[in-house]
């Protein structure tokens, strides 16, 4: 399989996922509905998701942003960053994106924006002064093979229909068994098929989607390696980098669980890493990056 092929049944596999969380959405009002005696509660579910999907959409990049405190910078601040992303931009064939820097000394970057025309890259401070110019170069050749693959969107969209899954088993928990609906219907004993089955999306439908989450973020870190590399003809660039990345042990004061994913490493640090905590990373562990790019033929 090459990286072509590879990079076309990823981005079927996503959309299958998405697909899926739109149907786990819809599952949940259904339920709900049935659990209240109300359809709207299904309207709701439905519309909701569209509208969240609307604004992740026009304001996800900003909201980024905001969050992790990361400023602009022109031309005149970082000459040799620009020229980097610039030259890397001609070669992929992209538009040059804004240029942000995170005033943090953990070496990390990431990109956010609705698509190629509105793309954002965003460095810490510690990168720029802990990689070499051809690190420098694998880590912003990844970000921008990010936006070439169409990845910003669809994973804004996940962040968002995750949270949309966590509030919608919150609210059918508190109406259940908070609200005067829910306390008459377990006293009567009636509707209870409907309660359990929301009980069991309660506990399950916030896993599942996390983990989906989680298994579309760390596929597209492995496209992502893959393009880079390819992007800058020296896999061997983005490896030291992520070597580098690895060590390093400062902090990232504005890393949170809502932005996590985005880093082209995992920004928090310390974390054990065994078969069961696998599945909740955000990111494939690094060895195993720096392995495939290390086997890479490009």
């Amino acid at each position: 399989m090459t990286i072509y092929t590879q990079a076309e049944s990823n981005i079927r596999k996503t959309w299958l996922y998405l697909s899926f969380f739109f149907v786990l959405i819809l599952a949940i009002g259904w339920v709900l509905s049935n659990y209240f005696g109300s359809f709207s509660i299904f309207w709701f579910a439905l519309i909701f998701s569209i509208l969240s999907s609307f604004f992740s959409y026009w304001y996800s990049d900003k909201v980024v942003l905001a969050l992790t405190r990361a400023r602009p910078i022109e031309k005149s601040d970082n000459p040799e960053l620009y020229r980097i992303v610039e030259n890397l931009c001609i070669t992929a064939g992209l538009p040059l994106p804004k240029i942000y820097i995170l005033d943090e000394s953990q070496p990390n970057a990431f990109a956010t924006g609705r698509d190629k025309d509105h793309a954002v890259i965003a460095v810490t401070r510690g990168l720029l002064e802990k990689m070499d110019k051809v690190e420098l170069e694998g880590v912003i050749a990844h970000e921008l093979s990010h936006i070439g693959n169409k990845d910003l969107l669809l994973e804004t969209l996940v962040v968002v229909l995750v949270g949309l899954i966590v509030l919608l088993t919150d609210f059918f928990y508190r109406m259940s068994f908070w609200g005067r609906r829910g306390r008459r219907e377990r006293e009567e004993g009636g509707n209870v098929i409907f309660f359990l089955i929301g009980l069991v999306l309660v506990i399950l439908a916030p896993i599942l989607a996390q983990l989906i989450k989680f298994a579309i973020s760390r596929k597209r870190e492995f496209l992502a390696d893959e393009s880079g590399a390819l992007l800058t003809r020296y896999p061997e660039g983005l490896a030291k980098a992520l070597e580098k990345i690895a060590k390093d042990q400062n902090p990232l004061s504005v890393a949170n669980n809502a932005t996590s994913h985005l880093y082209i490493a995992n920004p928090f640090r310390g974390s054990q890493v065994n078969s069961i905590s696998k599945l909740f990373m955000t990111h494939p562990p690094i060895e195993e990056r720096i392995r495939a790019l290390r086997e890479l033929r490009v």
